[in-house]
């Protein structure tokens, strides 16, 4: 599913690329810069993106495209477990999560306080969850995931340490919606209909056994650099 987003978000940059070349009254040369950033979302995450201003005559925003990657927590082993395989309780769990966060981003420059270099910020996410549970000497090893659509925002200020490269600090928050939890062989949806439920499970069981993505602040810390 990750493969699937990043192309559809490849095919996405493509084609808003085009559209802006063919848009009356375009700069004939836009603004260019990429960044890369670490800090806290519901774990410590890395991230990459793009970013493009001035590339249509009176259209305010900028535009930014990332993706981050972030090592989270993915939830009750135990229940986990129970939830979408059985009731064993054998073998030491040890348990992994991650998640692949694409966003879409309008930046519009900000006043506040004595910054120099504010933008408030928003715009639509993707997230791909998966956690993994490894039961040692307990025969089970699986993986729970979910994709969840969402939005986020916040403010970010830029501080100037070269002619092209700038410090960036970012803060705000992100929330995901509700999404159908997969694992071996069983699935619960938020509408309640679920695949191969163990016992008398629902979603609202599992939502609270696995670490998928809800509501969570974001700081991060990096480097910009102009083209």
């Amino acid at each position: 599913m990750v493969r699937k987003t990043a192309v559809g978000f490849g095919l996405l940059v493509g084609l808003s690329a085009g559209l802006i070349a063919q848009v009356p009254g375009a700069s004939s040369q836009p603004r260019l810069a990429a960044g890369l950033q670490v800090g806290y979302n519901s774990g410590l995450g890395v991230e990459v993106h793009g970013l493009v201003a001035d590339f249509a005559e009176g259209f305010p925003f900028q535009v930014r495209l990332g993706i981050r990657r972030t090592a989270v927590e993915p939830g009750v082993a135990l229940d986990a477990r129970r939830i979408f395989i059985n009731n064993n309780t054998n073998g030491i769990p040890e348990e992994s999560g991650r998640t692949w966060n694409f966003r879409l981003d309008f930046l519009y420059p900000a006043q506040v306080l004595s910054l120099r270099k504010a933008y408030f910020f928003g715009g639509v996410r993707h997230a791909s969850f998966t956690g993994n549970f490894n039961f040692v000497g307990g025969n089970e090893d699986f993986d729970i995931s979910s994709n969840h659509w969402g939005f986020g925002g916040g403010l970010e200020s830029h501080f100037g340490v070269g002619s092209q490269v700038d410090m960036v600090i970012t803060t705000g928050v992100e929330y995901f919606a509700s999404s159908t939890l997969s694992g071996h062989d069983t699935a619960y949806s938020p509408d309640g209909d679920s695949v191969n439920p163990r016992e008398d499970y629902t979603y609202a069981d599992a939502d609270a056994a696995i670490g998928q993505p809800k509501f969570a602040p974001l700081i991060m810390f990096g480097f910009l650099y102009h083209f």
